[in-house]
This record gives C-alpha cells, structure tokens and sequence, in this order.
C-alpha cells in the first residue's frame, strides 16, 4: 500500500525528522548513483573535465593570449604548457581521489534533485500563497547554481592554476604538484562558484523571513565590495584585469539581491494591507 504524505499540521517533531530522514536519504542515494556513473566515466572525467585547465589549449587560455596579443602585450597565458607536474605521493592517492571527485561530479549533476527533496520538504508547511510566489524555485536555483559551476570552471579555476602553478619563490625550487591538491583547487573553484551564485535565492528567503532588508543589504554594500575585491585577489593572479572579471559578477549578484529584497518586502506590504482592507 501506498504510503500516504501526512498533514504538516498534525506532525510530531519525531515526524518531522522522518520525513527529513527521507529526503535526504533519497538525495543520499541519487548522488551516489550519478557517482557510480561518474565513476565509469574516468577518461572524461579526469582528462578531459579535471586536467582541462592544466592544458595550454584550455578556452580560457586562448581567449586570453588572443586578447594580449591584439592588445601587443606579453602574456603567460600564450605559452605552450604549464611549468608543473601533477604527481602521487600516496599507495591509494589516484584510488581515493577518483571515488571522491565521482561523489562531487554526482552532486554537481544530482544538484536540482537534491532541491526538489528539499523544497518537498518544507513546502507543505508554506501558504498557499507564498507556495505560488516560490513558483520556480528549483529551475531558479539550479539555474544559478550552474551559471555559478561554469564561471569556477572556466574563469576562477584556471585563474588560480595558472597562477599558483607558475609562482616560484625559487628557482630552486620546482613545482610538482599532488593530485588530491590539484583536484582540491579545481572543485573549491567550481562549489564555491556555484554556491555564491546563490545569494539572491538565499536572500529572498532571509528577506521573507525578517532576517534581512534592502536598507541592511546598501549600508554593508561598500564592506561588502571590500571583501570581494579581496579575495578576487586572493584567488586570482596579481593584476587588475583577472580581479574585475572575478569580482563583477559578484558586486552583480549583490545588486541583484537588494532588488529582490526589495521586491519581497513591496509585496509582503501589499499583502498585509489587501489582508486589513477586507
């Protein structure tokens, strides 16, 4: 027999929790079943996905050398390969490293199945109302969250490879580096990515909910610029032109993100006023 959805409102805390413990049991599940995919997918995975930026014939790269050299300008990004190695220093390093980046290939793909658990989740304790306004939420949000993978993927990613792989204190020293650091970089690039290009879902939940207002959100603006210009810093090479293209669509988010708090508080006002008015 069919295991009926029980009524929100007459839901223990205990019931509560098994639900939850579903959800994520199932998103538990479709993760690990687009790893084992992931998992039979090595050669894409890793030589084509993973080591891509580690390739001077990278897209980034080549767009970049094409821009220094119509601009007459030397460029690292025009040379033929990167000066560094990637090597393995431990008996299961390669073993561990390919079921790890199969479990967050299959996250990174199962992503907006892992929203819809979590929106089956909590919507049935949300109003009719503010059920028809979240209208999209899954589409939106995945939408975002891969715009964010593709920009780590190709812009914040190979920056930092570029970069962090060519510094040398010393020619004495020489650059070979581990896989599990390199695999590391790469994944921190495109999760990280993926998860700030989250901010204006996550802002107009916390708007919804009283944590956050536009007012909040332009008096830190100019903090909130500070911080990105720093770590466009930090995770780019040291020139102006890589921490603007880092940085921008961040500060656009950001804009973003006061316009939707700002959208939600106009129709939370209307809402309460039609509600006195009748």
């Amino acid at each position: 027999m069919a295991k009926t959805r029980k009524d929100p409102n007459e839901m223990s805390f205990l019931d509560h929790l098994e639900e939850l413990r579903w959800h994520l049991i199932r998103s538990t599940l479709a993760i690990v079943v687009l790893g084992v995919v992931a998992f039979l997918m090595k050669d894409f995975i890793f030589d084509t996905v993973i080591f891509g930026p580690k390739k001077m014939t990278f897209p980034t790269y080549r767009l970049f050398c094409n821009i220094a050299t119509r601009m007459g300008l030397e460029s690292a990004f025009c040379a033929d390969s990167l000066p560094f190695t990637i090597q393995n220093r431990t008996m299961a390093g390669q073993f561990s490293a390919h079921i790890w980046t199969s479990i967050w290939a299959g996250f990174i793909v199962g992503f907006p199945y892992v929203l819809y658990e979590l929106w089956r989740f909590i919507s049935p304790g949300l109003y009719e109302k503010e059920r028809r306004h979240s209208r999209g939420f899954i589409l939106v949000a995945s939408a975002l969250f891969f715009m964010g993978v593709l920009f780590g993927y190709y812009v914040v990613a190979p920056l930092s490879i570029n970069f962090l792989g060519t510094y040398q204190v010393s020619k004495e020293v020489l650059n070979e580096i581990d896989i599990s650091s390199f695999i590391s970089t790469v994944r921190a690039a495109v999760i990280a990515c993926g998860l700030m290009f989250e901010l204006p879902i996550i802002i107009y939940f916390l708007t919804r909910v009283g944590l956050v207002t536009p007012e909040v959100l332009r008096k830190y603006r100019k903090i909130a610029l500070v911080i990105v210009l720093i770590v466009s810093a930090v995770i780019t090479p040291p020139d102006v032109a890589s921490q603007i293209i880092v940085a921008v669509p961040v500060l656009v988010l950001y804009q973003i993100s006061i316009y939707i708090s700002s959208v939600v508080l106009k129709r939370q006002a209307k809402a309460e006023k039609d509600a006195r008015s009748s």
